[in-house]
């Protein structure tokens, strides 16, 4: 899988995975409180706690962990939630219902909020990063398992311009780890896999691009004042 890329051959792309690669969201707490702000509603701190175990448990919140349980219907949802809008949207909506939220219209809230660019962070290397990548003329594209389209979170952070292109699951009908996701970004950068590196933090997910002979950089997914160099690493990898 080259997940080390020990033996990486010479690398003149680099696609990048979004959450917990380059960005990470803001964790279940704010994201709760953010919602409950929004809706004028107010928990006890007990009832406040409870409410985000619940949330954390079930895997209610985008771009957080995933459910550590699903029931036969939501996991219908989950397994096929990063294919289209739609589902992306029913599957975590689904999730924070049944987490037992306080007003069933906080679910439609707390998604709405994930997308927003607020709700996000950059890794501390992610900008030097794609800024030294696009100095030395390398293409970049992000290649994601996602439901929305979140440019305008790397517009908000200045970083859009210096993405090439950007692969979404939910526009094209597929997700990884399929090979056919990462073919649509080498294709659109005009590379072949032995020329390229993936970076994301899911080796199986990520890791699916090794298929078309792509080495693989794995990074954690902790947050971002965890990690503040395992992207810069990338620029040693180049050929």
């Amino acid at each position: 899988m080259h997940e080390g890329c020990e033996d990486y051959g010479v690398i003149t792309a680099v696609l990048f995975d979004f959450s917990q690669t380059l960005f990470r969201s803001e964790s279940t707490g704010p994201w709760l409180d953010a919602g409950l702000a929004r809706m004028g509603l107010e928990l006890s701190a007990a009832e406040r706690a409870a409410l985000v175990e619940r949330l954390v448990e079930n895997g209610a919140m985008p771009g957080g962990p995933e459910p550590r349980r699903l029931s036969e219907g939501l996991k219908r949802l989950w397994d096929r939630r990063d294919l289209d809008a739609a589902s992306h949207r029913a599957a975590y909506e689904g999730l924070t219902h049944a987490s037992g939220i306080p007003d069933p219209a906080l679910a439609r809230v707390l998604y709405d909020r994930h997308m927003e660019p607020e709700a996000w962070l950059p890794y501390p290397d992610a900008e030097a990063t794609l800024q030294k990548l696009h100095g030395l003329g390398v293409p970049v594209a992000v290649v994601s398992n996602i439901g929305w389209d979140m440019r305008p979170v790397f517009v908000q952070f200045g970083l859009a311009e210096l993405i090439q292109v950007f692969v979404l699951s939910y526009e094209h009908g597929v997700q990884k780890p399929d090979p056919a996701l990462f073919q649509v970004a080498l294709d659109a950068l005009g590379r072949t896999g032995p020329e390229t590196l993936m970076v994301g933090d899911n080796p199986h997910a990520d890791g699916g691009a090794t298929a078309l002979g792509c080495a693989f950089h794995h990074v954690a997914p902790v947050p971002v004042g965890k990690r503040p160099d395992a992207l810069a690493a990338v620029l040693g990898m180049l050929g």
